[in-house]
Parts: structure tokens; sequence; C-alpha cells
């Protein structure tokens, strides 16, 4: 079967096609035939070297995420799955593939109406997305702040927000064709991309959702209220400086906080839960899955050559 491998770690022209085996359903799998494969930010960060290893011998498959009709199960699994579309999570890996493998257990059926296309646009956005605003504790009546917005997360976070009942949900984004697209999907305040920028909007947020990281992390402590939460879901322009936490002594008294969220930190059961009901909300129109482009898999590449230069609004899309 095709694959896109990474033969060399760093820049996206390292990243090839490769013909591997098929694979083979173990205990408690399921192999997909795909029909969608989601690329995100977290597929740029391994490719680049930054997280996780070089992988086995003959190069790393990323992705982590396709939508399919399952073909084949293993020992353990119903045999009522073959002929079912899912989506699956296939891991910190394996998901470049015409074929891919997942266990039962990170496996969520698709509505009918849903397509594979917006079902890997949604499907780990909208979980970690729900569950960082969770963490945060966004009430109703909350400031909230999403940085790095254009993505599929924070597109996410400003669909969510809004139906938690936030009473602000400002953005920072690149252009101001990002930002009238994220005002037409709810947010009231467009910021550019250092938090400033837009006259009317709020001074403090009592929530800042961060997808970028990086050198900037500690000046959007800075925009935090009293009690303000900052959740930090991602890391896209890197980590942030060693002396970030300064930004919340220097302002001890106003008892500001930062946190990490993973969706790994989240109970299967909660997950799967939620992510069926974002299905559903997609499948009757109330929440929307934003599809910047979609290329087959042969042009993962190029994908990536877009994701790093900043240039995605929402989420690319590769079909086998």
């Amino acid at each position: 079967m095709r694959a896109v491998v990474i033969e060399r770690f760093g820049d996206p022209d390292g990243m090839v096609v490769a013909d591997l085996p098929a694979p083979v359903a173990g205990p408690g799998q399921l192999v997909i035939g795909t029909e969608a494969i989601g690329v995100g930010g977290v597929d740029a960060v391994i490719r680049r070297g930054t997280l996780g290893g070089r992988g086995a011998a003959g190069g790393l498959v990323p992705g982590s995420e396709v939508a399919g009709t399952v073909t084949s199960v293993g020992d353990g699994v119903d045999t009522a799955w073959i002929g079912r579309r899912v989506w699956a999570f296939t891991g910190r890996g394996g998901g470049y593939v015409e074929q891919a493998v997942a266990r039962i257990g990170d496996v969520v059926a698709l509505p009918a109406d849903l397509t594979s296309t917006d079902a890997v646009t949604l499907g780990s956005a909208a979980p970690v997305a729900h569950f960082a605003l969770e963490h945060a504790r966004l009430v109703p009546g909350a400031s909230v702040l999403v940085r790095g917005a254009a993505g599929s997360i924070g597109i996410a976070a400003v669909e969510l927000a809004v139906r938690g009942g936030a009473g602000t949900v400002a953005v920072t984004t690149s252009s101001a064709e990002r930002g009238r697209r994220l005002r037409a999907l709810g947010a009231t305040h467009v910021l550019d991309r250092a938090g400033s920028g837009d006259a009317l909007a709020p001074d403090a947020f009592d929530v800042v959702l961060d997808v970028v990281g990086g050198a900037d992390v500690g000046r959007f402590i800075d925009l935090l209220a009293a009690n303000g939460r900052m959740v930090m879901v991602g890391a896209v322009a890197g980590m942030p400086p060693a002396d970030f936490g300064t930004a919340l002594l220097r302002s001890f008294q106003r008892s500001r906080s930062f946190a990490t969220f993973s969706l790994d930190t989240v109970p299967t059961a909660a997950r799967d839960a939620f992510r069926a009901d974002a299905f559903a909300a997609a499948a009757r129109g109330e929440l929307h899955a934003v599809v910047d482009t979609v290329l087959p898999l042969g042009r993962a590449a190029e994908a990536h050559r877009r994701m790093d230069a900043g240039s995605v609004f929402g989420r690319i899309v590769l079909t086998p």
C-alpha cells in the first residue's frame, strides 16, 4: 500500500511516498480503508524531530486520525464492524496511509450524513477544544481569548466557547480576511498575533486558550484578568522560553494561573461520548468542519509547507 514516511526529520521535503506492506489487524484492532486523513500541527512537530523518536527502520509514518471504512478486524473485535464507516485515532503516527490500523477503543462510528473529510476535521480538534475550555473552568459570561484561532482547534474553541455562553470571544489571527471568517463563526473581537489591534476588545480575559506557544507566551499571560486561567493546548511555534513563568510572578496579587492540557488525560469514555456528540452536531449543522484544502496523499509535503507558512485556515485533509 502507498504511505508517506518521514525519511529525514526536519523540513517537509524529508517526507516521501513509499510502498509498505498492507497491515493485518492484531487482537483488539481494526484495519480501515482510509477515505480522509487529517493533517494536524502535531504532525509538523513530529516531522521536525522535536517530538518523539526516529521511528522504526524504513521511516516513521506520521498522522494520527483517519476516517474510512473498516475492512477487517482482529481477534476480540465484533465482525459487525466490517463495512462500517468510522473515525479512528491511530496513535502518534500511522495515519498517512491507504490502510490504517487502530485499536477498537480508538474508533467511533460515523453518522451516515457526515463526510469522512468533516470527521477528520473535527475528530481530534473538537474534543481538545471542549475539554481544554472545561479545564479552564469556562463559565457563562466569561471573556475568552483564543490564540491561534485559524486552525481546526482554534475554530472549534471559538464555536464551543460561544455555545458555552462566553460573553466575549476574542481571537488572534494574521489577516483581516481570517478575522472576518472567525467573526462569522462567533468571534466578537479580532486581535493581531501580538494580542492587540481591536480598541473595543477587553483589556484582560478570564480565559486564554493558547494553541501557539513559543516566545510570546508571557505576553499572553499578561492579558489575563484577576483569577484568569491560561491553558496551553499546543506549541506549533515551539516551547515557551524557560523564564515565561516570571509573567505570573510579576502579577502575583492578581492570582493568575497557567496550565497545559492534553486530551490523553481525559478518560476514553468521556472523549468518545463528546466526539460522538460533536459528530452529530456537525451533521445537524450546529458545528462547522472548516476544511482549508483537500490534497492527495502524495502531496503531504505540500500540506506541511503550507502549515509551516501559516497559510492554513481550518484543516488540510489528505485523500488516498
